[in-house]
This record gives structure tokens, C-alpha cells and sequence, in this order.
């Protein structure tokens, strides 16, 4: 059986939104200064111990757009890896090794998970985020805190995020500040 890992990057502010620039922010690009070696090579480690990498439609278009035709280990990790996209309005075949989750995207995700095979990751977006969460389908959290505050922008937990206890199951300080926190749901 297969698990979800949600992971995230986090302001100490708890901003989410642009970490990597791509959606245009203002203050986008935040993350970019702390995605050191260590950074990466967990990106990558953890990248090659999934079978699929789960996200909605504006984390795909953002990504696709961003990554789809950049060079070196890391990219070619993330364009490699099979997507699976959750969204209510993409239709028909996607670029970038990407399969729109058909019908109820919380349904497909039940049954992908009860198959045989390796976990899968989960980028960023709240809103799926929070939608996995209430249906209890997150298996573990992963929480980058930044040594950062924005003060502006969504947050990963706004008002209205649902109620989840958690387990600390692991905490690693990176190099660059970046705090890496490894929850489970209890």
C-alpha cells in the first residue's frame, strides 16, 4: 500500500505561496536563497522513493512551465517522475508526463493508494493539501520552515484548515537555517 507525503515549504510567517517564484508574486522567489545541497539532495531522495507526484492544476501549470525544460539532476528527477493532477477543469491529455486524476479526484487517490507500488509526494498547495487532510489520506507531513518572515501571502494554514493532530517524527536543521519537520498524522 501506498502512502501520501505532503510536503511543504513554509515561511515562519507560515506563508506558502511562490517559494520558487513561479506564480508571479511579489515576493516570490523566497525559498529560492535556502535550496542548498542538503535541500536538494533530500528533494532528490525523496523524489526517487515515489512513484508519483501529486498536485493540483496551478502547482502543475507553474511547474510544467518552469520545469519542464530545465537541466541538471534535480530537474530531470521531478520531469521523470509520473504526475498525477488533481483538478475539476483540465480536460483531455496533459504535457509533461502528466495524468489528470479522472472523475473524483479523493476516489482516485483511495484506490491508487491501495495498490502495490511506492509512495507518493505531494508538493505545496494548500488547498489539496487540506483536502487530503479532511480525507484523511495524508500519511505524513513534511514542513521546510524558512527562517523568513513575509508578513504578506497565503498561508500554508489559513482559517478554515481542518483540524489535524500530529506526531513529530523527525526534525533536521539544514545548513542554511531551514528547519525540516517530518509529522505524521495521530
Amino acid at each position: 500500500m501506498r502512502r501520501i507525503i505532503a510536503s511543504a515549504l513554509m515561511t515562519f510567517d507560515g506563508v506558502a505561496e511562490d517559494p520558487g517564484g513561479f506564480g508571479g508574486a511579489p515576493f516570490g522567489g523566497w525559498a529560492g536563497p535556502y535550496f542548498g545541497d542538503e535541500a536538494v539532495r533530500r528533494s532528490m531522495e525523496k523524489l526517487s522513493s515515489c512513484d508519483y507526484f501529486l498536485c493540483g492544476r496551478r502547482t502543475y501549470q507553474m511547474f510544467s512551465a518552469a520545469w519542464g525544460n530545465a537541466e541538471g539532476p534535480y530537474a530531470e528527477a521531478l520531469n521523470r517522475i509520473p504526475k498525477l493532477v488533481a483538478s475539476t477543469t483540465l480536460t483531455g491529455e496533459l504535457t509533461w508526463n502528466a495524468s489528470l486524476l479522472e472523475g473524483d479526484a479523493i476516489e482516485a487517490l483511495k484506490r491508487i493508494k491501495a495498490e502495490p507500488g511506492r509512495d507518493i509526494i505531494m508538493y505545496g498547495n494548500p488547498t489539496l493539501l487540506h483536502s487530503l487532510l479532511r480525507n484523511g489520506l495524508v500519511d505524513q507531513l513534511d514542513i521546510m520552515v524558512h527562517p523568513l518572515i513575509l508578513g504578506t501571502g497565503a498561508r500554508l494554514f489559513p482559517d478554515g484548515a481542518p483540524r489535524t493532530e500530529l506526531e513529530l517524527v523527525s526534525q533536521t536543521t539544514l545548513p542554511t537555517g531551514v528547519i525540516a519537520l517530518t509529522y505524521k498524522p495521530s
